[in-house]
Order: C-alpha cells, then structure tokens, then sequence
C-alpha cells in the first residue's frame, strides 16, 4: 500500500513539472500595443473628467495564457495593458487604466482645470503592457498618439464695472442721444461667457434709459425744479445672463435755467395717521421768471382712486355703514364676507384685503343664488337698492347685476338691474293686478360712469312710478322709461341670483318676454353674465333713504383741505369738488397765490387709515396782459405717502378655565361663560429715553439718547366678535348658547347663531362688547355624558383687519354620585377656577401671556377619583380617631389609681412636662401626618382632601379645649410611668 500511494504522488508530480515546462516554453511577448494615432477631449472647466473621442483603449495580440487555477498561480501577463504614459512638459492630466484585461482606460485631470488659464492642452500618450513573466521582463511600449483636450468655460465670473461710479451733468430742458457711457468686463474665456449682452437701470421710475453699449440718455426733458440730480443705480449682465457683482451709482445733475415753474416742491410728503391736517406745500411758491403775469389758475388733483372703492373710507360692513349713516333698519346685505352664517358668496374671488373691504369679482363666468327668504320676492313699495360697482368697458350683451326670475316654467323676470352698452337699466314688473294696463317697466340711464373701469355709487329710491338715480351722490333722471302690462297671475316660485339671471331652459317664452341664450363657459340655466367687480350690494325694502344718508355712504374719510389766511381770503378764489379730492385756485396776486397755496392741506379721519401712496398733481395755466398764455408751467407731481397705523393689539383676558356642577348647567340660566372677559386694545410706540434732556443745549443731536418701546392703551371699537364651540358641534336638541336679546338690542348690536357657536355684530365700543358678551350662557339640558365643553372667542376690528387673541375657555362638569345633603361642608366639592388676571396680560401683542398657564386644572375624571380618595381618607380618619378616644378613657382609668403615687414628685414632674408636651405634640402632628400620607399612597394632599379632612376632624373627633388639656395631661401621666428615677 506505501508503495502504491508513492507511485501516485510521483505520477503527480511528473505532471506538474511537465506543464510547467510547456508555459515557460510558450511565455514570449511577441507583440506590441496598440492605440490610435489620434484623440480628441473635452473637459469641463472645474471638473476632471475628461470625454474622449475615441475612446481610450489599447489592444494586444499576446493573448494571456491562465493555467493551474485550482493552485491560484496566473504564470503569463502576455496580452494585458498595465498602464498609460503621457509626455509632454507640465501636462495637468493622467491617464489610468480601468481593465487590464480589456486595455480600456481614462484620461483625468490632475487638478480642476482652469479655462481662464489654458483653454487647450495637447500632449502625447504611449500605452504599455505588463512584459513576461511576474517581474515583467521584456515589457513592449505602444506608438506614441496625440491628444488634443478643450477645456469648456463655464460662466464662473460676473460683469465687474471699470470704475466705481460716474458722472455727468447735463442742461435742464433738453433731451440728449447718450450723456455718458457705462463699461463693464468679465474675466470668463469664452466668447459667450465673456461678454455683456445687457445693461440695466435698477433705480425705479426715473427719466433715463441704458442701451446694450452701455450709453445713457434721458427719456423727457429734465427739469432743475422736479430733481437738481439724480442717482442712478445700473448693473450689468454678460450673455450668460449673470449680473454683475456689484452694481454702478450714475450722479447726472441738472444745471439749472431760468423756467416757469413751482419751487420748493417736496415730492415725497409724509403723512403719520392720527395727526390730523398736513400742510402739503408749506415752502412752494410760483417761479415766473419775471413775466408780466395777470391771471394764476392751479387744479390740485389728488389721487385716490385706488384706495378702496375710490378713496379712504370705513371699512366696515355694508350694513354697519347704513347704521351708522343713520339708515333705519330692514337692510338685508346681498354680498356679506363669507362665514359660517352667510356662505353663499363663499365661492366668488375677492380681493382677500384687510385694509379695504371686501369686493367681490365676476368674470362673466360666475353668479351666486340668494338664499330663499332672504328677500321678500314680492317688494313693497317704497324701497331701496344700492350698490358700489366697477364696470368697463360695454358689451353688447346684458350683464346683470341682480335678477330675480321664475325658479322654472316660465322664465319671467320680475325685477332686475343690469348694464347694457353704458346704460343702467332697471326692470320691475308689477304684481298682478285687476287693471290690466300699461305701468312703467323699464328704466334706462345712460351714464359714463358705468364703463370708466372706475368705482361708484349707486343707490335706486323706487317710489312707483318714480324712480331716482344717485351716482355718488349726485341725481340722475332717466331718459327712457318703457311700459309693460303687470306679470300674469302664477304660483311657480322665483330665484334671485347675482352676477346672473337664472332661467330654466325647459321652459318656455309668454308673449312679452324673452329668454337670453346663456353665455359659454357660465352654467347652463344662468344668462346675462356681469364682468366686473361688485361690493356693498343692499336691499331694503318699505324704506326711503334720505339725501344725508346717501352723502353720509358716499364721503371719503381723506381728501384736500385749506385754511384761507384772512389778508388773503378776498384776492383768492377757492373751490372743491363733492369729495374733496380735488381743488381750484384762482387769483390775480402771486404772493397772495403762494400763501394760498402754502396752506393747503391733506387730512384723514381715520383712526387707522389706509397706508399707500396718493399721486398729486398740480395743473397751472398764467395768463398775461393780452389775456393769452404766454408762461408754460410745467405740471408739479409727488405724492403722499400715508404711512402705516400702529396696529391695535386686541387682547381678550379673563377665567379661562372653571367647573360647574351639573345642575347649574341644567338650570334656566345657565353658565356664564365670560364672567370676568376684559377686552383691552394696545399700540406700540417708541419714545425718547430722557425726555428733559431736549431742553438742554444740542440735546437734538445727541446720539447717546435712545428710544424706548411702551405699549399704550387705546380706545376704538369692534364690529364682531365670535364665539365658536370647540370639538363637537353644538346639538340643539340638549344645548345651546343663549344671549339676552333686549341687552343686545340696547347696545345696538345683532346677534346670529348656528350649530358652530354664535356671531355678535355691530360698531360698539369695546366697553359695550363686554357688557354683551359677559351675558353670553351655556346651557345643557342633558349632562350625563358630559364632562367638559371647550369655547373660543375671537374679537375684531374694521370688518377682519385688526383680530384679536383666540380666548379659549374650557368648562368643567361636576356629576356627584349619590347627591344628598351634608350638615357641613366636608363632602361638598368646590368649584375649580383658574383666574387669568388682567395683570398677568402681555398687551403688546395678540398672544397673551396667561400667568397660570402651566397650573395644573383637574378634569372631570380627575375630579371623580378626589371624590373617592378624600372619602376614603375621611373613613380612616374617621375610625384612627374613635380607636383614640377608646384608648384614652382606658388609660383614664388606669391611671386615676396611681395619682397618689406621684404626688410626691411634683417637682420633678414639673421638670419634664413641658418638654414632654412639646413631644407629644409633635409627635400627635407627626402620627397625623403619615396617615395621611399612607391613606394616599405616598402622594401629595390637594386642597380638597385637605379639606375634607379638617372637616372631617371637626365633625367627628372635635372636643373642647378643656377636655383636649385633660387627654393631654393624662396621657402625660400615664407615659411618666415609664420613667425610671
């Protein structure tokens, strides 16, 4: 068998040496690489990969020879590429192969090129592979081929202006072709990259343009008076659109000559709410260059149209408006802000504003239908309709306003107002009626007001036959009226619609009227749509507004206003148009004219007016001796900038966490659910630190002096405040808020309810709003389930634009198990209140800061298991005390035969009694104290259980203080037998 077993390793080893042999027979590297004659590269700027065409790879005919793999020896590396060598001086690039095998490999960067520095590099490559055998011996070189790499730019670098800033000064009244050249250039190597496509004006709104060169002129005749120079801010973009890093400041300045024309003139006038008339030309005067002047006439022209609906007005609703107008009630507002009461105009686009109110936007697609009795369908006469609209231009077609038609069938229009090509037309068809004759139908306006683009006032008094037009404010007589016989007799309902008329288009035509096709895009029963934006739709009916109730609606809240000095009140003629926007002044004396004009003023009534700009404009034609114009004054603009109020901080203060028992909620009054509401409004200011430093010499100038920020209590009213539920919607089957309605209607307020809570509307004082909501009450008639019900009251000012803190309240209910009556109050369960003090108000913002905040306030379950936990403690406490009382009169009698004894010890007993006493009450507490403790399981005694159990005590173990000193002695001396002397 060892023989055997030596054969075959010998056989085995033969084998091995045999191959061996035939590979170092066949190991030749016979032949060389090779690669192409030629590459071509690209690489991105600030990358180091580089894309070659073609690819990089080297082949070679040796093939490699792999043999003995179960030994894991590789013998050959005939036929691999082992690498890549690059000539050339300072080349910045590297070649590696990526497989050895294939011969495939890559051309890098060795540091992120630069275009900047070398757009081009070309170099040499020669592919080389790995010789025979391990060492490498014999290794074979390719042929050298070029390559050419392009370093592609990126836009790295910005436009940078050749000089910090320019200058120039040009003649006031001339236009020039180019009054300087700004310059601009950028670092970037390509041509794209590197060059400036564009130059721009940053400043807004001045008279100058740039061109691509970079050449400035100015696009209207400058004048010295308007601007004695100009800044100019330009930038740069290069054709990468990158701007540049920093932009140029232009100085042009405007050399002066002598021109007609207003001086002293502030362009910019500031206007600070609350401060009442604001002199807008206070240093102007007249420049006429020493012309024979006879007659001065200025239009001073104020622009408010986009303010609101044409100027600053109050911004509350349309109904509060009519109120405090004067109006009497029956108004019913047709297009009221969307909420939870009012929801119908929940879909149409309004302009979502604060500081104006709501206006609502047709686009000649969209109407809303009126909900059902709202509006009486039949009007009694007389009555009422207004509206403020902005409509333009006319169409051919008729676009309605308001219509109120049959519901199906028939298709009648019963009433309606509309445009059609700048006319006003109001349809009203009279009820059926015995007499079937011609009454007056129609009535048609043509007004140019009703396609300006520009808002209005309209306001209908129907006195049938008549009919009377206001267009702000001023009368209108319609200059067609057409007849029609009253509406045939029908039972089929009618639908009232805005922005629409409504029309069922199974329907068919009577004799007298006819249906309009529905425009594309509107739904399919509505026709006649409006385009244009509408607000402030009301309806009365039965009443007449008066003249003052029209004017009160339509004033503006700004406008111009002048003082007339009284050396000058004869020499100067001053007129104003109905709101005061606009103004004319006439004289023959330009010194008096300059003083006229120095005290015209600008005012707003408005305790927070709107911030933004009004254009002003002054319009001045001279005349002289032949009566012709024979001075141009150029027009004077500016404008007044109304700056922003200091926003009120309305801040709802009060108990904001409190229980009730279940019977109080049960009850007919209820639960009073703002007992202590306090509404404070404050506004934030910032005055000097030391205010008697002013008085001091240069105390102006001070820079050490610093300002201050105090908050300041105001006083302005509310038109809302909401009352919503928290959680679940209020079931008015077993709940409901309540509010005293003669208090409500004392206060002039009005009150809307639904399942969501409750709405109190109306322009009241703060003070006022308190008095109504602290009468506000919660009612449940069935508490079984109920264990607390969460409220939020929010306040407002000016329809939305100012709101107050969210003041959330959470009610607690007290459900007692067994409801008996005690003799004390040791099971009696307090009310938990949670006061926010008025003290504790952060009132410089809406968020207030609630001093108990973080207090913790039991809920209903932690409420029941005090309940359980304080009888529990009352029942040990309860049987500790009668254990006592048993032991002490055992102890009573057991030491009444020992007295004797220790009488003779008076004086030592009197030694140790008082210390002793001491201890034993302390020790009395002590005993106390942790049975308590253990009756709670280690946790802290709240005050009810406290409570209870001082009651507890009282009711139970309660003695006289004669007979506590008689136990106390006793005990005493039944302990002193213990001692040992």
């Amino acid at each position: 068998m060892r023989f055997r077993g030596n054969a075959h390793f010998a056989s085995a080893v033969g084998a091995v040496l045999g191959l061996l042999c035939a590979v170092e027979a066949a190991k030749v590297n016979k032949h060389k690489p090779w690669i192409e004659t030629t590459y071509h590269g690209i690489v991105t700027e600030n990358d180091d990969k580089v894309l070659l065409d073609p690819p990089l790879i080297a082949l070679d005919k040796d093939a490699p020879l792999r043999y003995a793999e179960s030994f894991e020896v590789t013998l050959t590396k005939e036929g691999e590429i082992c690498g890549f060598r690059i000539h050339g001086q300072n080349v910045p690039f590297e070649a590696v192969v990526l497989d050895k095998s294939t011969g495939e490999g890559v051309i890098r960067a060795k540091d992120k090129p630069d275009c900047e520095l070398q757009k081009e590099h070309t170099f040499t490559i020669q592919a080389y592979d790995c010789g025979e055998g391990p060492d490498g011996a014999n290794m074979k070189k390719s042929h050298k081929a070029t390559v050419h790499i392009q370093v592609n730019d990126i836009n790295e670098y910005s436009p940078v202006f050749k000089e910090k800033s320019y200058k120039a000064t040009v003649i006031e009244g001339k236009k020039y072709d180019s009054i300087l050249k700004v310059e601009a250039v950028d670092a970037d190597c390509s041509f794209q990259f590197s060059q400036i496509c564009n130059y721009e004006i940053v400043t807004p709104d001045v008279p100058f343009t740039v061109d691509k060169d970079g050449f400035i002129k100015n696009t209207e005749k400058l004048s010295y008076g308007k601007e004695r120079m100009y800044k100019l801010t330009v930038t740069a973009y290069d054709c990468g659109k990158n701007r540049a890093s920093e932009d140029v400041l232009v100085k042009i300045s405007i050399k002066p000559t002598c021109k007609p024309s207003w001086q002293g003139f502030n362009k910019r006038i500031e206007y600070e709410p609350g401060t009442g008339s604001l002199a807008l030309f206070p240093s102007m005067h007249l420049e006429t260059c020493d012309e024979p002047i006879t007659s001065i006439r200025a239009d001073i022209e104020l622009e408010t149209n986009h303010i609101g609906k044409g100027c600053d007005r109050d911004t509350y609703s349309e109904k509060s408006l009519h109120k405090l107008c004067g109006a009497s009630s029956g108004t019913v507002e047709l297009l009221p802000p969307p909420s939870s009461s009012a929801n119908w105009t929940v879909g149409l686009p309004t302009d979502n504003g604060h500081d104006s109110d709501q206006v609502f936007e047709f686009n000649g697609t969209q109407a809303i239908k009126v909900p059902e009795g709202l509006v009486s369908t039949s009007l009694k006469e007389p009555f009422t309709l207004s509206v403020w609209m902005r409509h333009g231009p006319g169409a051919h077609e008729k676009e309605t306003i308001l219509c109120n038609s049959d519901k199906t069938e028939m298709n009648r229009h019963h009433y309606s107002l509309y445009v059609h090509n700048c006319k006003l037309i109001l349809l009203l068809r009279q009820d059926p009626s015995e007499a079937e004759n011609y009454k007056p139908a129609e009535f048609h306006w043509k007004l140019d007001q009703a396609c300006d683009k520009e808002w209005h006032h309209y306001v209908l008094n129907v006195e049938f036959p008549a009919v009377s037009l206001f267009v702000d404010g001023t009368t209108f007589e319609p200059f067609l009226v057409t007849e029609d016989y009253p509406l045939h007799s029908s039972k089929i309902e009618s639908q009232l619609t805005i922005g629409a008329c409504w029309q069922d288009n199974s329907g068919h035509d009577n004799d007298t009227e006819s249906v309009s096709e529905p425009t594309s895009g509107g739904n399919a029963r509505m026709a006649q749509f409006f385009r244009g934006n509408l607000a402030g739709l009301m309806i009365r009916s039965g009443k007449l507004e008066n003249k003052k109730v029209i004017d009160c609606l339509y004033t503006c809240k700004e406008g111009l206003d002048v003082q007339l000095p009284e050396e000058v009140a004869s020499a100067v003629k001053v007129e104003f148009n109905p709101n005061q926007s606009s103004m004319t002044v006439e004289g023959d004396d330009i010194d008096a004219f300059d003083k006229v004009m120095q005290h015209i003023s600008y005012l707003n009534s408005r305790q927070f007016p709107t911030p933004g700009i009004r254009h002003l404009r002054i319009s001045t034609t001279v005349k002289c001796f032949n009566g012709e114009s024979c001075v141009t004054v150029p027009d004077a603009e500016g404008y007044v900038m109304v700056l922003q109020p200091e926003e009120p901080k309305i801040s709802l203060s009060g108990i904001d966490h409190f229980a009730r028992s279940a019977a109080e909620f049960e009850s007919p009054e209820g639960v009073t659910l703002f007992p202590e509401l306090r509404i404070v409004s404050t506004i934030t200011r910032e005055v000097e630190a030391d205010t008697e430093s002013e008085a001091a010499e240069g105390a102006d100038d001070d820079p050490t002096v610093q300002e201050t920020v105090v908050s300041e209590e105001i006083m302005h009213n509310l038109d809302t405040c909401e009352v919503t539920v928290a959680g679940d919607e209020l079931d008015g089957e077993h709940e409901g808020l309540e509010l005293d309605m003669s208090q409500l209607q004392q206060h002039g307020l009005e009150m809307s309810s639904s399942n969501l809570g409750l709405v109190v509307t109306g322009v009241n004082t703060m003070a006022n709003y308190e008095q109504v909501l602290h009468l506000i009450r919660y009612k449940n008639w069935h508490t079984e389930a109920l264990f607390d019900r969460k409220f939020k009251l929010v306040c407002s000012e000016l329809n939305g634009r100012y709101i107050s803190n969210d003041f959330k309240v959470e009610v607690n209910v007290i459900h007692t198990a067994n409801p008996v009556e005690h003799a004390n109050n040791a099971m009696v369960q307090p009310n938990f209140i949670n006061p926010v003090h008025h003290a504790s108000v952060d009132l410089s913002g809406h968020n207030l800061v609630n001093a108990h905040q973080a207090s913790v306030v039991p809920s209903a379950a932690t409420v029941v298991i005090v309940v359980c936990v304080s009888f529990l403690v009352f029942m040990i406490i309860l049987g500790v005390f009668r254990i006592r009382a048993a032991h002490q009169r055992t102890m009573t009698d057991q030491e009444s035969g020992k007295e004797n004894e220790m009488d003779w010890d008076d004086s030592a007993l009197t030694i140790t009694v008082n210390p002793m006493e001491t201890y034993e009450d302390q020790h009395s507490s002590e005993e106390e104290e942790e049975e308590e403790e253990e009756s709670e399981d280690g946790e802290e005694e709240d005050d009810i259980t406290s409570a209870e159990s001082e009651s507890s005590e009282e009711e139970e173990g309660a003695e006289p203080e004669d007979q506590q000193a008689a136990s106390r002695q006793q005990q005493l001396e039944w302990d002193d037998s213990t001692l040992t002397y």
